[in-house]
């Protein structure tokens, strides 16, 4: 099998979820529903679906990863074993947005619809018009789009993770740029302001 794996993974909502494909064969895909945890549980996870296929690092051939949107936390853990992965592998890691990975194998044109605060959505469409980056608009205007929508949330962890196998598959070879996360909007938390100078009497 040396070469031909594709291992995905994704920590960008309340889960963690892993597939590995080769071909257009899905050799194994599981998804743990967590809170927290992803960062102790991510590692462990892939080394059990490789062994379970009797398979190693060395046979894979490129990795894909979930980089968001989603959990801040999460996104970042994907993103971060990914990169290490890559760099120690000596293999292509391949980042895949979730608008991309539910739109996966559907027919065009189709518009993908993340949930936002404030009774908005961030939509991105796909096929013809396609601008290639997502809009923040009033969920009332789902009423008007021209053609089906998808919900992220509506597809499965392990489905969105083998997903993102397969695109990382298609686009092992493009000269992509390392995985970074995608984030639609600030952090909610700030970082923290220095202290004050203390005046001595």
């Amino acid at each position: 099998m040396t070469g031909r794996l594709i291992l995905a993974f994704d920590t960008s909502a309340a889960h963690c979820a892993a597939a590995l494909v080769s071909g257009d064969r899905v050799l194994a895909a599981r998804a743990e529903e967590m809170g927290r945890g992803q960062a102790e549980r991510l590692m462990p996870m892939l080394e059990e679906m490789l062994a379970a296929e009797g398979a190693a690092w060395r046979d894979l051939a490129a990795l894909g990863v979930g980089i968001g949107p989603g959990n801040f936390t999460g996104v970042r853990i994907s993103v971060a074993a990914a990169r290490g992965l890559a760099l120690a592998l000596g293999v292509p890691a391949v980042g895949v947005t979730g608008f991309d990975a539910c739109a996966h194998g559907q027919p065009r044109p189709l518009w993908v619809a993340i949930e936002a605060p404030r009774g908005k959505l961030y939509l991105q469409r796909h096929g013809a018009g396609s601008t290639g980056t997502p809009d923040l608009r009033p969920a009332a205007e789902t009423e008007e789009l021209d053609a089906q929508v998808r919900w992220l949330s509506d597809l499965a962890p392990a489905l969105l993770a083998t997903h993102i196998a397969f695109i990382a598959r298609d686009r092992r070879h493009l000269p992509l740029p390392r995985p970074a996360p995608l984030y639609l909007r600030p952090a909610d938390a700030a970082p923290m302001r220095e202290a004050p100078p203390l005046m001595l009497p």
